[in-house]
């Protein structure tokens, strides 16, 4: 019997807390970007009438950033694609407003939390697929003989010895440099300079 592979999609979140706008008109335009690539997604907001759209592009810019600075994935973010948009509905400001003969009418302003979940196209995984493909793998080199080995490092280590050394100044380039040096002067004031 085969063990079937459960690979899950790595994904990316983003979420905006508390944006005040009823969660009903937030999902009108998150309807609109959900399965759309980046680039799309922020075409459509930078266009869209809607006052949200601009709350739902800063989560979708945060959720570009995250994918892009994760020192475990480091995407693209124009080959990104917004797989999950949805908005929740948040806690409810409640106030009133006074009507006619002393009454109250009850004020909502709702508040929502939008999502954004960003994924890799699927031409993106198949490019970096067969990129990895094509890359040469290491080989390692066959091991050699003991004795040859030690021969190869002493005549390694000889060589690397005659490179690094270099041949001592003498007497008179030593003293040329310091009489190029101008003097620098004392840090320490004296007492005729302190009156």
């Amino acid at each position: 019997m085969a063990v079937a592979e459960q690979t899950r999609e790595q994904t990316v979140r983003a979420q905006a807390k508390w944006v005040h706008s009823s969660a009903r008109k937030a999902r009108l335009v998150t309807d609109l970007i959900r399965g759309r690539s980046v680039p799309e997604a922020r075409t459509i907001l930078a266009f869209s009438q809607r006052a949200v759209a601009r709350d739902i592009d800063k989560v979708l810019r945060s959720a570009v950033a995250n994918a892009e600075s994760r020192p475990d994935l480091l995407w693209n973010g124009d080959d990104l694609v917004v797989v999950t948009a949805y908005a929740d509905e948040g806690p409810t400001l409640k106030r009133w407003r006074a009507r006619a003969r002393g009454r109250v009418a009850r004020i909502r302003k709702r508040t929502c939390h939008i999502t954004l979940e960003l994924a890799q196209s699927p031409a993106a995984v198949a490019a970096a697929a067969a990129a990895a493909e094509a890359k040469p793998r290491r080989q390692r080199a066959p091991k050699a003989a003991p004795a040859a080995a030690e021969t190869e490092t002493e005549t390694v280590t000889e060589t690397e010895t005659d490179e690094t050394t270099t041949p001592e100044p003498t007497a008179e380039a030593a003293a040329a440099p310091a009489e190029e040096q101008p003097r620098r002067r004392s840090r320490k004031k004296t007492e005729s300079e302190d009156n």
